[in-house]
């Protein structure tokens, strides 16, 4: 296992290279993003400490799928993908984990599909917050993540101001409270369900 130190707008890794380790994030915030070659983006999802990523494309040993980007500095393990592989192939318990991991985040893109499609702009800041606070694959979060409105908006695909609107219908709402630099929630469930 190694550990990589990213500045904020660099990347761990690029859509179209190998696939040579699972990403685990240990400061900082992430995003995982596709950009088309007519110019549009959209950002998958974002990556809190705690979090892991990238298996899929070592399961599938293709490559990957997705840009992932550092929003601010940031520290990253990085497990070759033999040691992996080596996991994969003699721990019941790391296969567990993995089982884990891709039916909770295939249930939070599901989500987040449907708030694409179906909620207006305060909605989707409040479940794309919510899914930063995912205790299973996010599990060092707890209440309070430093997360800038400038961070929220590239993870809502919303300016920084209209996050700033958003963030301001959540907190009188009772949802969450805002600090300089980050927020905290006051009520998950409420977050999970505004909008729906």
């Amino acid at each position: 296992m190694s550990e990589r130190r990213l500045p904020a707008g660099a990347f761990i890794c690029r859509k179209g290279e190998p696939a040579d380790h699972w990403f685990g994030v240990m400061d900082g915030l992430l995003k995982l993003t596709s950009d088309l070659e007519n110019g549009k983006t959209a950002t998958l999802t974002g990556v809190p400490p705690g979090g892991w990523f990238g298996e899929g494309s070592l399961l599938k040993t293709e490559p990957r799928r997705y840009d992932v980007v550092a929003l601010r500095d940031s520290r990253v393990a990085c497990m070759r993908r033999s040691t992996f592989q080596w996991l994969l192939d003699h721990s019941i318990g790391f296969n567990r984990y993995l089982l884990v991991q891709l039916n909770e985040r295939l249930g939070q893109f599901i989500g987040l599909l449907e708030s694409e499609r179906l909620l207006d702009t305060d909605a989707r800041v409040a479940r794309c917050l919510a899914t930063l606070f995912n205790p299973v694959l996010y599990p060092g979060t707890g209440r309070h993540l430093a997360v800038s409105q400038e961070e929220i908006g590239y993870l809502t695909g919303v300016s920084r101001q209209r996050v700033n609107r958003s963030l301001k219908v959540l907190q009188f709402a009772g949802y969450l409270s805002v600090e300089y630099g980050g927020v905290t929630v006051t009520d998950i469930n409420g977050l999970r369900r505004f909008g729906g």
